[in-house]
C-alpha cells in the first residue's frame, strides 16, 4: 500500500491563507492611497510623519530643483548709448548671459522678462527702479547665430 493523498476541495481551503487576511491588506491600501483615516488615528499619524520625515531628508537633487543662478559679469553688459533727447538708454548684453534655451533671434515675451529681470539685477542705474524695455535688437553672426542683444530701456 502507498501513501494516499488527499484531493478534497475542503482540504485545500483549510489549509490556505484565509481570505479575509488579503481583504483587509487590500483595504489598508485603498485607505492609504486616498487618504482615508480620521485625524487623530494611528494610521493618519504615521502618514504625516512619513510625509514629512521625505521632505525634509529627500536631497535636492533628486528633483534637479536647483536654482538657476546664472553669474553675469560686468562685460556682459555695457552701455553702448544714452539718447538724453529721447530718454532711451541701449544695453549690449552678450547672449551666453542667458540660458541656451532662452536665447532667440527674435523678441519673445520670455526673452524680454529674462532681459528685463537681468538689467533690473545687474546695472546700478536700473535697480530699484522702474523701467520698460522699448526693443530689442538680436546681433548675428554670418552664420545668424545671436552673439549679442542690443536692448533700448526707457528709464
Amino acid at each position: 500500500m502507498g501513501t494516499g493523498y488527499c484531493t478534497c476541495a475542503t482540504a485545500k481551503w483549510s489549509t490556505a491563507v484565509p481570505f479575509t487576511k488579503m481583504r483587509s491588506l487590500w483595504r489598508g491600501m485603498v485607505n492609504t492611497i486616498f487618504w482615508s483615516y480620521d485625524r487623530g488615528s494611528w494610521p493618519y499619524d504615521l502618514m504625516v510623519i512619513l510625509i514629512v520625515i521625505f521632505v525634509l531628508l529627500t536631497p535636492r537633487k533628486w528633483f534637479r530643483d536647483q536654482p538657476q543662478v546664472a553669474a553675469v559679469s560686468s562685460t556682459s553688459i555695457q552701455m553702448i548709448n544714452d539718447d538724453a533727447l529721447n530718454r532711451t538708454r541701449t544695453y549690449r548684453i552678450d547672449a551666453t548671459a542667458f540660458a541656451s534655451e532662452k536665447r532667440t533671434s527674435k523678441p519673445t515675451p520670455e526673452l524680454e522678462r529674462e532681459t528685463h529681470d537681468l538689467l533690473g539685477r545687474t546695472v546700478t542705474d536700473l535697480k530699484d527702479r522702474t523701467f520698460q524695455i522699448v526693443r530689442i535688437e538680436p546681433v548675428r553672426t554670418d552664420a545668424g547665430a545671436v552673439l549679442f542683444y542690443d536692448v533700448t530701456v526707457h528709464p
